[in-house]
């Protein structure tokens, strides 16, 4: 009788877990230990070489999409966020790419192909993936008030509907 149970238990544990995954697109938006808390500005070199400097350094909300050429769900997500920030302008909110643990090459060259025409930091060390959000993978996005304040994180490839939600929040914050 013990084991019946256990069995239906597990079942319905499997159940649940399956339900919460198909209801969140299979990734997870949590809140986290950044959520609420200020982050430090950072000055960065880009792609392209032109240094770059942390939105809310500038007196702006921001967006930081996390990602790398070699990340498979990165070269799903990003064509898809590129071709919705050409359409859209989200001003003054700033989006801002963080390639990180790439090849200087490879991350242009995916970037080109992706059509992205926001800025993008290189982040070959993860001063900035590790050291300031402290993430250890990518993809993530993160979304930062004028102020310096994570009010987001979202893990995992982000839906454009989520980018959506979150630029909306960000500028109702303002």
């Amino acid at each position: 009788m013990m084991f019946v149970s256990l069995g239906i238990g597990t079942v319905i544990a499997i159940a649940l877990i399956v339900v919460v995954s198909i209801l969140t697109g299979g990734a997870t938006q949590t809140s986290n230990a950044l959520v609420g808390s200020t982050v430090k500005g950072f000055d960065v070199s880009g792609l392209n070489g032109v240094k770059h400097r942390a939105p809310w350094a500038t007196g702006h909300a921001g967006v930081l999409i996390f990602f790398a050429s070699w990340c498979g769900p990165c070269r799903s997500e990003m064509p898809k966020v590129a071709t919705y920030l050409r359409k859209h302008d989200e001003s003054p909110v700033v989006v801002m790419g963080v390639d990180a643990r790439d090849q200087l090459s490879a991350a242009q060259a995916f970037v080109r192909k992706a059509g992205v025409r926001f800025p993008v930091i290189f982040d070959p060390s993860s001063n900035v993936t590790t050291g300031i959000f402290q993430f250890g993978q990518i993809p993530e996005t993160v979304f930062v008030t004028a102020q310096g304040v994570v009010i987001k994180v979202y893990y995992g490839a982000i839906p454009t509907k989520q980018l959506i939600s979150g630029i909306k929040e960000l500028k109702a914050a303002a």
